[in-house]
């Protein structure tokens, strides 16, 4: 089988995705053909060497890289299916996707939507679920709107800083409604990119600023005491209950971060090995671990998630209410990331996790492509 996996991408995210990618990589088994496809942060898509395979399967601690050679620059066919990435005129034969790719442009639905138009199998969630997953706002929506419990917050698009007045009522209401401290964070930005915390009117105008560097809204939640626990989920929401056990929407063993920093951020995520610990399982009853499965399948399934996402929640230290956070959709595939450790204590091992993903992409499109589009 031949697998196209894509990575680096026009995101804030780059850099992650050149490790996830490399040990996503490492997880394919070798008897399939790996065409490694790296997008520059222009957006740029070029077919690499043979050799960047090489090197991330000799040393588990590289990373890929993008090397941009104008005469290996990938362009696009839609509706070719499997030759629908072409270069120098020669279809490169792909057979399934896997978008190793975080944040803008590659998890938001934009990528997946190419996919479609090239009627080609792809791992992860459709456009649509991508879409919608990547805004935090329109997430929570959905899961109020089906009773799942989310942390208080507030919605600003960029409009409302254009008008003083208008932006300091609106200080003034958020105040009122969360009180301090709050966490401000872009509504479609991912890794903490541009997410801080504040405990005064000052560093909440500051925090907004750089919030909206990211993104033309933002996101300011009530911050609460709590516990971080995370679940990794995988399977076909769109065909539940499953017909097969590839479909079948599981959620794994959650586990706790317990980071040693103020706030997790970016770089207590990447940068920091020792930024946080993480706890598998999380400590917690296992009356309390399979409350945060079912929560999680259910916050799965209200966005027709498909093929994996990690869902994360806030536990509040004082009342013991559980809160869904966000949902991510290709979540980190790093040495350090916890959705695949969170699948491998679970007893699903990374090589099989990654050939679970590719084979539940395989059979989605297969069931997708047998349904009518015309008359």
């Amino acid at each position: 089988m031949n697998i196209a996996v894509l990575y680096g991408g026009r995101s804030g995210e780059h850099e992650i995705s050149l490790i996830s990618a490399a040990s996503i990589v490492r997880g394919i088994k070798k008897e399939n053909k790996v065409i490694l496809i790296g997008i520059t942060k222009e957006g740029k898509w070029y077919l690499q060497d043979d050799s960047e395979y090489q090197k991330v399967i000799k040393d588990s601690k590289a990373a890929l890289a993008v090397t941009a050679d104008e005469a290996k620059a990938v362009s696009v066919i839609p509706g070719a299916k499997n030759n629908s990435f072409v270069v120098a005129g020669k279809p490169l034969n792909v057979d399934v996707v896997f978008p190793a790719l975080h944040g803008t442009y590659g998890e938001d639905g934009t990528i997946q939507g190419l996919f479609e138009m090239c009627n080609i199998p792809y791992v992860g969630c459709t456009h649509l679920a991508s879409a919608i997953t990547m805004d935090k706002e329109k997430t929570k929506m959905i899961w109020q709107s089906v009773g799942l419990p989310v942390v208080p917050y507030v919605c600003m698009k960029r409009s409302t800083v254009l008008n003083s007045v208008v932006y300091d009522a609106a200080l003034e209401d958020i105040e009122k409604e969360l009180g301090y401290p709050m966490f401000v964070k872009p509504c479609c930005a991912g890794s903490s990119n541009g997410a801080s915390k504040a405990t005064n009117r000052k560093e909440l105008s500051f925090a907004i600023m750089d919030a909206f560097q990211w993104d033309d809204k933002i996101l300011i939640e009530k911050s609460i005491n709590a516990r971080e626990v995370e679940c990794s989920v995988t399977g076909n929401s769109v065909t539940f209950p499953a017909e097969s056990d590839t479909e079948e929407v599981v959620a794994y063993i959650p586990g706790e971060i317990a980071p040693s920093h103020t706030f997790y951020d970016f770089d207590a995520k990447y940068n920091d090995p020792d930024g946080a610990k993480l706890l598998i399982p999380a400590a917690l009853s296992e009356n309390d671990l399979e409350k945060i499965r079912k929560t999680a399948c259910a916050a799965y399934k209200a966005l027709d998630a498909t093929g994996l996402s990690r869902v994360d929640f806030f536990i509040d230290r004082d009342t013991k209410a559980v809160y869904l956070n966000e949902i991510n959709t290709m979540p980190g595939f790093t040495q350090i990331s916890m959705f695949p450790k969170l699948c491998d204590a679970a007893g699903l091992h990374f090589e099989d996790l990654v050939e679970l993903l590719i084979t539940e992409a395989l059979e989605r499109y297969k069931a997708k492509d047998s349904l009518n589009t015309s008359r």
